[in-house]
């Protein structure tokens, strides 16, 4: 998968200078549909290969998913979660002026999770603590559907959307809502998102944000699987 990786990482650097173009905005949107799907649950695309989502989930048991911790102390029910937030907020209340997807179909309570926000602001106590109760399956189904919306989201875009800057009623939604913790080790994500555009957003949050959070859990899994042997 590192060659995979490899080449994910030179194709988004394509896809950056894509987006600064109306000429190749057409280009820009199918890439970003490649990339998207290759951090993702298979599922949601349809794409014929072993994405790096899919790559995380084989072989991961109940246990290592709440219990093995990378070096940071963030277990892999901490990174699908923070991961799959952070696109949720960013795609539909900072770009498309929409409802979460948390917010429908009963997603937190079918996920049982402990909290609403980002995550942000726990530490590694809190962390394993909020992974001791999560329910797997549901957060992997809530994943999907963020990753649905997201695309939808972005087939819907024209290329006079990408230069737009993150819309300031999302970031008072966000705080409003509770998706970002009142608290110093979450509230800067305000400021962070306040400067970035439709582009940027698209570039990090619906995307590699993903691929950094997918390979703290690649650790995570590897840890918790010497540890439960």
């Amino acid at each position: 998968m590192e060659n995979t990786k490899k080449v994910w990482n030179e194709n988004h650097k394509i896809l950056r200078n894509l987006l600064k173009k109306e000429l190749t905005f057409k280009k820009a949107i199918d890439l970003f549909m490649y990339q998207h799907a290759q951090i993702h649950d298979s599922d949601i695309s349809g794409i014929k290969c072993v994405t790096f989502e899919d790559e995380l989930w084989e072989g991961t048991d109940e246990i290592t998913f709440r219990k093995g911790q990378n070096k940071k102390g963030r277990t892999i029910a901490y990174g699908m979660w923070h991961s799959a937030r952070i696109e949720d907020i960013a795609m539909n209340l900072l770009v498309a002026d929409e409802e979460q997807v948390i917010d429908k179909d009963n997603w937190l309570k079918r996920m049982n999770s402990s909290i609403y926000d980002t995550g942000n602001a726990l530490n590694s106590d809190g962390i394993l603590e909020f992974s001791g109760t999560i329910d797997m399956q549901a957060l992997r189904g809530y994943r999907k559907a963020v990753g649905k919306k997201t695309r939808k989201i972005v087939n819907s875009l024209v290329y006079g959307d990408l230069k737009r800057k993150a819309l300031e009623s999302g970031l008072e939604k966000a705080i409003e809502l509770g998706a970002v913790a009142k608290d110093e080790n979450a509230l800067w994500l305000i400021d962070f998102w306040r400067k970035k555009t439709v582009s940027g957003i698209l570039l990090m949050q619906a995307t590699r944000h993903h691929l950094v959070h997918i390979n703290e859990s690649m650790e995570a899994k590897r840890r918790g699987l010497r540890v439960n042997r």
